[in-house]
């Protein structure tokens, strides 16, 4: 059914992760398919993660076998389908005798090498740490350790590439426009949709996705009011970005006394990422932030290996997230599920509203094909699973090979300075064509706002990635906030709001 009918097949509620990777899943079923999002793409839980792409190690212990079996298979997938976006990643786990057994770690990592049938990466391996380059950050008294891999991800990026597909496929994206009322009349949804200018308009839908992570129950109760207890558990995550600790690319995960675990990951060139904690959360999810105890936490955790000893004030920049997860009634935060719950509201004759609880970024992808056959009977499609095969925007490089592309595409862009170019394809991969836009020197892409953030770029992210403001540049479609000098954000801003408001400027963003 065409959006011109006036009535479409699908109205997804939340521009996250799984709101972004069901639209697109749908639309590429031929499904008409309109999404909103309240604030920008990926505003919250989703651009605050961890940024893996990982089978979860340490859900093993949770006997969660077939999350990790999941998880592990889309590591695979995900690499394939977007190698600018995500690349592998080595992880150090120095053992600790006092805290896991070796027998434990080793089997733990022979399950993780073997759940998902693991055909790129690398698999396990010991490491004598008084020999192996990646004992140098550590403590003397740490002899041994275990290597194994998993994948890093651009996490906002991912966010963005799948509601560029979903539009790509036929799917209406609508940032900045909030889904303030819904309700069933005739067999269909009626929904409000209110833009960031107070303007609103309905919209009509044969079934409604409830994907807005954190705001799951407000959006079930308060807006399409479907009364059902919560089943839904918010549990802080917090993360510190410092200066580099360490040189190589290896990354590290720390057991800590209470179980739980943190990583040290090489961040930005220049950072360490370090995080995460794990804290019930009671509050408004767009209003979390760090809290002294949980850097604090972190940095306890990351002290008790490393030779040289952080603290909270050497922080550059820190993050929080919310995660959303189903309410298994566990006393341990820790043990709450990472796996995904689905509630499907469709009383005898009447349009269906799916709610998604929980979740992880690794198995988006599958929770959108399995959303997908929860719809079937309500929205009568025949169209198969297809994502599975299919690339991401920019993703499409001979063999997946991330660095033969980066050696191509040197030599017919030579102009281009070799981070700048690098930092461009890591972003936007075969798309970067788009963003050049047939410029042939630096001159070319107009005025840099500030550390190589050229106009040219902007002007890319506002046409075809639905960049508004200076954090959604800085800080979602890219981390160029670590990098520019003072004064950029000011000029960023201020060419912004000329661009909404010049005819220029306007046919730029169309």
């Amino acid at each position: 059914m065409s959006e011109g009918s006036g009535q479409i097949d699908l109205l997804v509620v939340g521009g996250g992760i799984n709101g972004a990777g069901i639209a697109r899943d749908a639309a590429g079923r031929g499904l008409s398919v309109t999404l909103c999002e309240a604030e920008d793409l990926g505003h919250a839980t989703s651009s605050a993660s961890t940024k893996l792409i990982h089978g979860g190690l340490r859900y093993l212990e949770y006997y969660e076998f077939r999350l990790v079996r999941e998880a592990l298979i889309e590591r695979e997938v995900l690499l394939e389908a977007a190698p600018h976006i995500i690349w592998p990643l080595r992880f150090v786990l120095p053992h600790e005798s006092s805290l896991r057994p070796a027998w434990m770690v080793r089997l733990g990592l022979f399950l993780y090498d073997h759940l998902g049938g693991r055909k790129r990466l690398p698999g396990s391996r010991s490491v004598n740490l008084s020999r192996d380059s990646v004992g140098a950050p550590l403590k003397s008294d740490l002899r041994k350790a275990f290597e194994y891999s998993d994948c890093w991800v651009e996490d906002s990026r991912l966010v963005v590439l799948n509601a560029m597909d979903a539009a790509a496929r036929g799917a209406r994206v609508l940032t900045r426009t909030r889904c303030v009322a819904a309700w069933r009349e005739g067999g269909i949804w009626l929904a409000t949709l209110q833009d960031a200018d107070g303007s609103v308009h309905n919209v009509s839908a044969r079934a409604i996705v409830n994907a807005a992570g954190p705001w799951v129950t407000e959006v079930l109760g308060k807006v399409a009011g479907v009364n059902k207890p919560s089943g839904l558990r918010l549990v802080k995550g917090s993360h510190l970005v410092v200066p580099k600790l360490y040189d190589g690319d290896q990354a590290y995960i720390f057991q800590n006394d209470d179980r739980r675990i943190v990583f040290v990951i090489p961040y930005e060139g220049d950072f360490s990422l370090v995080g995460t904690t794990d804290e019930g959360y009671e509050g408004d999810p767009g209003a979390v932030a760090i809290s002294p105890a949980e850097a604090d936490y972190i940095c306890r955790a990351i002290n008790r290996y490393l030779r040289t000893p952080i603290s909270p004030e050497q922080a550059v920049w820190s993050y929080s997230g919310v995660r959303p997860l189903y309410d298994d009634a566990s006393a341990n935060v820790s043990a709450v599920t990472r796996d995904y719950v689905f509630d499907v509201d469709a009383p005898e004759g009447q349009a269906a509203l799916l709610s998604i609880f929980g979740g992880k970024i690794t198995t988006y992808r599958k929770l959108a094909e399995h959303a997908m056959e929860k719809l079937r009977p309500h929205l009568g499609f025949t169209q198969g699973e297809w994502t599975k095969s299919a690339v991401l925007p920019g993703g499409d490089m001979p063999g997946a090979d991330f660095n033969a592309y980066l050696a191509a595409r040197t030599k017919d862009l030579e102009w281009l300075p070799g981070p700048l170019l690098r930092r461009y394809l890591r972003a936007y991969g075969t798309r970067v064509d788009d963003l050049l836009s047939g410029a042939r020197r630096l001159s070319d892409l107009g005025e840099d706002l500030g550390g190589g953030l050229y106009r040219a770029e902007v002007d890319y992210l506002r046409r075809a990635e639905w960049a508004m403001t200076a954090d959604d540049i800085l800080w979602r479609r890219s981390k160029l906030g670590l990098h520019v000098p003072d004064g950029t954000e000011g000029r960023l801003t201020g060419y912004l709001d000329h661009a909404r408001t010049s005819p220029l400027g306007q046919a730029a963003a169309r």
